[in-house]
């Protein structure tokens, strides 16, 4: 049995017992019912995860899975392929938007090379950053399959070995991403499983004009037309249209759901990697957590297929894990009402007049 299926196997639905004890406290707290909401909702979904009253959710990391893509040859993106080498020693050094965040939230930032074009040796040879390389980037989409089907196993598998290294010092996993021109793969890949149009799917990722913007949907459409993925088939779409940070990021959930851990869902490209774990393992939503809307407009179509509400709504579009980061805050907060505050008979408060 390989990594990939033992893990599937392993993958258990939230606990529904726990879930109706968590409800039953949460409904007797000091306070109206449901007062607070989606924090409540949230608190719920914590303790079936978890299967805990008190969901540990202190020790948090972001794995941000940087790598490269060929269609960038096309002309997809704003910015140079190189910028993914550069950002990624950004992040080393502690300069990028997500070491700022996760520095607030208290969270540890793991960055892994899932195949990034550049040289990062040097980075990896001084432990400052994880290898997990499958190539130095992705084929070209646009002419043919992004990867092997071999890779694309491969890079899954990887994401969840991440998770298992991480295992023991981490409660509440979120995910994050780096790779020039990687809207464009997220796109195909939210288009093949909604069934919705590229056109309807596809954004201005890194900024782009019109001109550029037209150039690139015709792009995607063109990969749907030269590499025909199969959205009965998870490991087909990651083969034809995926990136190797996106199967990477979709291991990375397998893998928190396998050990009953939730994970945090940053963006766009990072809920690309949930619907191909979504469609590898359905029972894996359960451990997953959308963190925000990101203002590509495929997000709120990914979000929906998933069947997931995401926390907040603050026109992100940075990418790294920084709106799984941001709402991190919130999971901390929603174990606090749950584990933190009097129910009406522990604080011989009286209840509200029927």
């Amino acid at each position: 049995m390989t990594l990939l299926e033992a893990t599937i196997k392993k993958i258990r639905p939230a606990d529904v017992s726990v879930r109706q004890q968590a409800r039953t406290r949460l409904e007797q707290l000091t306070m109206p019912h449901w007062a607070l909401g989606r924090i409540m909702d949230l608190a719920e979904d914590l303790a079936a995860m978890t299967g805990s009253l008190h969901p540990p959710v202190t020790r948090k990391t972001v794995a941000t899975m940087a790598g490269d893509h060929g269609v960038t040859a096309q002309g997809v993106s704003k910015y140079p392929q190189a910028v993914t080498a550069q950002m990624v020693h950004n992040f080393v050094n502690g300069g990028a938007g997500i070491n700022a965040l996760a520095c607030l939230a208290g969270a540890q930032v793991v960055v892994v090379d899932m195949g990034v074009a550049g040289d990062l040796g040097a980075l990896t040879a001084a432990g400052t950053i994880l290898s997990r390389r499958i190539g130095a980037g992705t084929k070209d989409m646009a002419i043919g399959p992004a990867m092997s089907r071999e890779e694309a196993v491969r890079c899954i598998e990887a994401g969840i070995e991440v998770a298992l290294s991480l295992a023991d010092s981490t409660d509440l996993f979120a995910t994050g991403d780096m790779g020039i021109g990687n809207t464009t793969p997220s796109s195909a890949i939210v288009s093949v499983f909604s069934g919705a149009s590229v056109a309807e799917v596809t954004g201005r990722g890194t900024g782009i004009e019109e001109d550029q913007f037209l150039h690139k949907i015709r792009i995607i459409e063109q990969a749907m037309r030269v590499n025909r993925p199969d959205p009965s088939d998870a490991l087909d779409v990651l083969t034809k249209v995926g990136g190797f940070e996106i199967g990477g990021i979709a291991g990375l959930i397998l893998g928190a759901a396998s050990l009953r851990k939730p994970v945090l869902i940053d963006g766009f490209i990072s809920t690309a990697g949930a619907l191909i774990a979504a469609h590898l393992s359905p029972t894996a939503r359960d451990y997953m957590i959308a963190s925000h809307r990101s203002l590509e407009q495929g997000h709120r179509v990914a979000l929906s297929h998933l069947g997931k509400k995401p926390l907040l709504d603050l026109d992100l579009r940075l990418g790294e894990g920084t709106g799984a980061v941001l709402a991190m805050n919130l999971v901390e907060a929603a174990v606090r009402i749950l584990t933190e505050v009097a129910t009406f008979e522990e604080a011989s408060v009286s209840r509200a007049n029927s």
